[in-house]
């Protein structure tokens, strides 16, 4: 029975909560810099996945070809009408401030739902977890996200909490198809793929922190390319 994806999800549900309901008394200096250090455990996290890369030029490629799949198909904006969705649901059950502007939440909300959905720790450690029933990875992450989704909610309210949910199914489809992926792949192709995504996650470390806009749901394809360029290229040129 899969237990880590439960576990994430729920840290990310409380820590949502908790920080929307008691956001107003949180010291504003706090809200301003534990964002700055999410970010920069990000970009911490990111370089220490990106340090496990067999080849550079596979990984080059698939950033490359899925940025242009996810600009072509506005990835990035459809995520961002998920999280105002988010934030209208989330709005029923409580008053909206409006302080936050629209852009500003979608800018926001995009770079925390990469970060908890699509993180390079999330998906390994559902791929583990699914293969090897060690849930030690997913239990980790979860620290880690109750306290950034409290942060995080302290700004952009309760619409952080519904992030469970697509974080919870995503962890869960990953893990169950892990048993039949993980067979296939090679530990280059691991390597590769677990490189991806400490790009990724370096890029969501400059967003959160402020840095950088990356447009990191825009190269989130990379992650599904990744693995069958590595094989090809490791097939035919090595």
């Amino acid at each position: 029975m899969l237990i880590g994806p439960f576990v994430n999800g729920c840290a990310v549900l409380a820590g949502g909560i908790v920080g929307a309901f008691f956001g107003g008394k949180i010291p504003e200096r706090l809200r301003i810099a534990l964002p700055l250090t999410f970010g920069l455990s990000s970009m911490g996290l990111g370089i220490a996945l990106i340090v496990k890369i067999h080849s550079l030029p596979v990984v080059i490629l698939s950033l490359i070809v899925g940025a242009a799949i996810g600009e072509l198909v506005y990835l990035e904006r459809r995520i961002g009408t998920m999280g105002n969705v988010a934030k209208g649901i989330a709005n029923r059950f409580s008053a909206d401030d409006g302080k936050l502007d629209p852009a500003v939440f979608t800018e926001k909300f995009v770079a925390i739902l990469v970060l908890f959905c699509a993180s390079g720790t999330g998906i390994i450690g559902a791929m583990t977890e699914g293969m090897t029933h060690d849930a030690n990875i997913l239990f980790v992450k979860s620290i880690m996200d109750i306290f950034t989704a409290a942060i995080f909610a302290t700004v952009l309210g309760y619409a952080v909490a519904l992030i469970a949910v697509p974080q919870l199914v995503i962890q869960l489809c990953i893990a169950s198809a892990a048993v039949l992926i993980m067979p296939h792949t090679t530990p280059e192709m691991m390597g590769d793929f677990t490189a991806a995504g400490g790009f990724i996650m370096l890029a969501t470390g400059f967003r959160i922190a402020g840095i950088k806009s990356f447009p990191v749901g825009n190269l989130l394809p990379a992650l599904v390319l990744v693995l069958p360029i590595s094989h090809f290229w490791t097939l035919f040129i090595h």
